[in-house]
């Protein structure tokens, strides 16, 4: 999306984080102005948000704010001293397995925050609103051959992450309906990529092989992932920004699925170091296999994703040793 209207300013929610990060420095780089918003809590290392958002800071069209989005006074806040043209919302407490222990704090950020971001569009008059939604609202859905689909039923989440982001969906649906804004919902499928989170698989992976720790593989090493490099998602992400559809839901994935012992496998070659693997059976709250149906984004976005496992590891393995200076 090339800004060659008057600079544009695009709100970022969770900037900070790894998805929004790598989407407002693209939107930097490619002429818009930026306003990020993230808490930087300390639900995984603060150094590496801070160190992301450091690198945003750089660019002149970057104004940052330190805030959480359940705070509704703070957040109204930025809204009266910017002038918003589009809302890219992908602040979220993140982790299906976290959500089991800790699910208050996925009600005042998933929920809660969600609610005061789409008040503050409807009270702003701002009319495009894209957010991230999650492939784990499929839950244990029988996957159709050629993958999920967006019209697949979703109404049997099985972890409390999946059913906040299922609720975001009903939540922008009603907003959509009530008061005319554009809202799309992005189903992300396994994002990865440099500057990754931590508590992602291909991150643990590396650490524990890095660290002589033990890798535990769960479903024995058979569970099948649908990998989605960063770049390719942030592409998606600013095709919905452009087109700002009155209210659909898209699927961002590579639409190929990644047995998770062969990643094992690219990351030993790309690390030069052998894993020690423990095989465990799944975990609660764990899908077998999830893979997506792009179709739909590919008709209505030019959604094209571009990077194989084989490269997305090597640039990931790559970024990794450059950050820990191996």
């Amino acid at each position: 999306m090339r800004n060659s209207e008057n600079k544009k300013t695009i709100l970022v929610t969770g900037s900070a984080g790894f998805i929004g990060f790598h989407t407002a420095k693209k939107l930097l780089e490619d002429g818009f102005n930026v306003i990020g918003i993230d808490s930087i809590n300390n639900y995984y290392s603060q150094d590496l948000k801070n160190h992301r958002n450091d690198i945003l800071k750089k660019y002149n069209s970057y104004k940052f704010y330190q805030l959480d989005i359940s705070e509704e006074k703070e957040l109204e806040k930025v809204f009266e001293e910017n002038n918003i043209d589009k809302i890219c919302h992908l602040a979220a407490q993140p982790g299906v397995r976290y959500s089991i222990e800790n699910p208050l704090i996925y009600q005042q950020s998933n929920l809660k925050g969600f609610i005061n971001i789409m008040e503050c569009a409807k009270k702003f008059n701002i009319k495009d609103f894209i957010y991230a939604s999650s492939s784990s609202v499929y839950g244990k859905n029988e996957m159709n051959e050629d993958g999920f689909k967006e019209e697949d039923n979703v109404d049997s989440p099985i972890s409390l992450y999946a059913a906040t982001k299922k609720s975001n969906e009903l939540i922008a649906h009603n907003y959509h309906h009530l008061f005319d804004i554009n809202c799309t919902g992005l189903r992300f499928f396994t994002a990865y990529g440099p500057s990754s989170r931590p508590d992602m698989a291909m991150y643990l992976f590396t650490n524990e092989i890095m660290n002589n720790k033990e890798v535990k593989l769960f479903n024995y090493g058979k569970m099948l992932r649908d990998f989605t490099y960063v770049d390719d998602i942030v592409d998606g992400i600013i095709k919905s920004l452009e087109k700002a559809y009155p209210y659909e839901i898209f699927n961002l994935g590579n639409s190929q699925t990644v047995e998770v012992g062969y990643l094992i496998k690219l990351l030993e070659e790309n690390l030069n170091k052998k894993a020690n693997i423990k095989l465990e059976p799944i975990q609660p709250g764990d899908v077998e296999k999830t893979f997506a149906n792009i179709s739909k984004a590919k008709k209505m976005l030019n959604y094209d994703p571009k990077t194989n496992i084989e490269e997305g590891v090597k640039k990931f393995v790559e970024w990794y040793k450059e950050y820990y200076k191996i």
